[in-house]
């Protein structure tokens, strides 16, 4: 597949790192000069310098030719007219990065497929619902529901205290009804067969339909906290979503020391208290009854920030936080500090937009922020080569696994006995690397 990408900054650097360790001809168009020449350094592509928005340079990237365009410059009004452009030199998809929410109601989704712009991402949207999700269920670092809850994907770190601890996963209690589908150990991820064990602190990721999620809860050894008062430090985009998602009986209190943001957010909302404070001082933390919060939330724009003050929340009693780390090389080091949940808007966006690279009928596709794996919901075609035995027949990639299946609306684990049918919505879990597989196999 022929994919350009325009911008060289976060999104698009991750997504060019993930579609390099494929064989796609991938083009980067990128203004900055130090920036091409880095990108270019690091991984397997061609980096161009040039403006995204100047036909020429559109022209000289090979867009015409391009099976999709991939705008996610940092400037929206960049990314909406470099695929309007790409579009009319012959690109066949296009997919732009933006920061208005306006743009994604449905009645404005024509007006933008009109003009050559087959898909809209909006990183801070999706940073938000994952936020408001591990609100919901903070039991969890990271849960993702397939086809409204049939099945759901539960992401925990695992206590010393938990039940399933040096357990082998063939032998857990009532195992038919869930599965260890991605652990992350020290810095390694493990795609698990049923002689694995878990073992104290390491980050597993559960499938399970649900009613087997207090099963799952319990296996872990987690408690649910009651969230009613929530205190968020930062108030940019991502906060204005949250607070817009969050349910009705959580209190929102945001801290905020920028006072343009603090006057942007009380215009647009008044469904939290918005205080003009500078969260990094621990003693407007204390008056602003840090201790009586039930969760916590760092979304400045600084993910040491974020780090340091989510570990100061824990230090006054906390159990609960959510800290956004956009550098990737801080995610490991919060896990080793057990912040809790990590938000990446990159991670996001990019996963997000992997989705259309793939040939198969692709529902949709996640990072798992804790482990080096993805998780994708595919559906199954009629003659595919996944649709022609058992699933211990069909000799799955090492690197690949199937946890789950939806038919009919209903949810089941999937384990080597499994035919899977065409028209099944199939849940599968692969390493960020074997991607490429996933068309061979649904197709």
């Amino acid at each position: 597949m022929k994919i350009v990408i325009a911008g060289a900054g976060e999104v698009g650097t991750h997504l060019a790192k993930m579609l390099s360790r494929e064989n796609h001809d991938i083009v980067v168009i990128e203004e900055d000069r130090e920036k091409v020449q880095n990108i270019e350094k690091l991984y397997d592509l061609i980096a161009v310098q040039g403006i995204c928005t100047a036909i020429q340079d559109l022209k000289e990237a090979g867009t015409k030719d391009a099976d999709l365009f991939i705008g996610v410059t940092p400037i929206e009004s960049r990314n909406i007219t470099s695929c309007i452009l790409a579009h009319k030199l012959g690109a066949k998809k296009t997919v732009a990065r933006i920061n208005n929410y306006e743009y994604l109601l449905e009645e404005n989704q024509k007006f933008f497929n009109d003009l050559g712009i087959d898909a809209l991402i909006y990183p801070e949207l999706l940073a938000a619902k994952e936020i408001t999700a591990s609100i919901k269920m903070n039991w969890v670092r990271q849960w993702m529901e397939f086809e409204d809850g049939a099945l759901t994907l539960i992401g925990m770190k695992i206590r010393t205290n938990a039940p399933v601890i040096n357990q082998k996963l063939m032998d857990l209690k009532n195992s038919e009804f869930y599965r260890v589908v991605a652990i992350r150990r020290n810095s390694e991820t493990i795609i698990p067969k049923g002689s694995d064990e878990i073992k104290a602190n390491d980050i597993v990721y559960f499938i399970t339909t649900k009613d087997y999620i207090p099963d799952v809860r319990m296996q872990a050894g987690k408690e649910v906290i009651q969230v009613k008062d929530l205190m968020i430090v930062g108030g940019g985009n991502i906060t204005m979503k949250t607070i817009e998602s969050m349910p009705d009986n959580v209190d929102v209190k945001v801290l905020e020391r920028d006072k343009l943001k603090v006057t942007n957010l009380m215009e647009k909302t008044d469904n939290a208290m918005i205080l003009n404070v500078d969260a990094s001082d621990l003693d407007v933390l204390r008056d602003e009854n840090i201790e009586e919060m039930d969760a916590f939330v760092a979304l400045s724009e600084n993910s040491e920030a974020n780090i340091l003050a989510c570990i100061a929340a824990k230090r006054f009693g906390l159990k609960k936080t959510i800290a956004e780390i956009e550098n990737v090389d801080y995610i490991q080091l919060a896990e080793s500090l057990d912040i809790g949940t990590v938000i990446n808007k990159k991670l996001l966006a990019a996963s997000y937009i992997y989705q259309y690279t793939l040939d198969a009928d692709v529902r949709n596709v996640k990072c798992l922020t804790h482990v080096d794996a993805e998780v994708v919901e595919l559906t199954a075609k009629e003659g595919s080569a996944i649709t022609k035995g058992r699933i211990m027949d069909v000799h799955l990639p090492n690197d690949l696994f199937i946890g789950g299946v939806v038919r009919n609306g209903v949810g089941f684990i999937a384990n080597g006995q499994t035919q899977i049918q065409s028209g099944d919505d199939v849940i599968v879990f692969c390493l960020s690397s074997c991607f490429h597989k996933l068309d061979g196999l649904f197709n």
